[in-house]
């Protein structure tokens, strides 16, 4: 049995915010379980091509934007699937940070980091 604080993981500046990394793929469960806390007012053009992933958001509020731009609103009780490796934009509200849940298939290494230094869509 794994039983974890969030004190006790590896917390990872990914850019815009950080990533709480509770299970990766050293621990051998298949996927990843993360805390990611997105800073308020950021906006992400992120694209996830080997992971699938899918965030629940516990606090603060955002959008998420699809490829076709259509815009997806954001907040507590709201999950949203990456479900055919989507480019999208992550954006948080600007009145605070907004968190989420996520969780990755298959498992994060736990390191990896976004570069948002060009134009494209930031992936690992």
């Amino acid at each position: 049995m794994i039983v974890r604080e969030k004190s006790e993981v590896n917390c990872v500046d990914w850019g815009n915010g950080l990533s709480f990394r509770f299970l990766v793929e050293a621990d051998g469960m298949g996927f990843t379980v993360a805390h990611t806390v997105v800073k308020a007012g950021s906006k992400s053009p992120l694209h996830y091509r080997r992971h699938l992933e899918a965030c629940y958001c516990i606090s603060g509020s955002g959008q998420v934007i699809d490829s076709a731009g259509t815009v997806h609103e954001i907040e507590p009780g709201v999950m949203y699937a990456l479900d055919n490796h989507d480019e999208h934009f992550l954006i948080a509200a600007p009145e605070g940070d907004m968190e989420l849940i996520s969780v990755f298939n298959p498992p994060l290494q736990g390191d990896e980091r976004h570069n948002f230094d060009s134009d494209e869509f930031s992936h690992y």
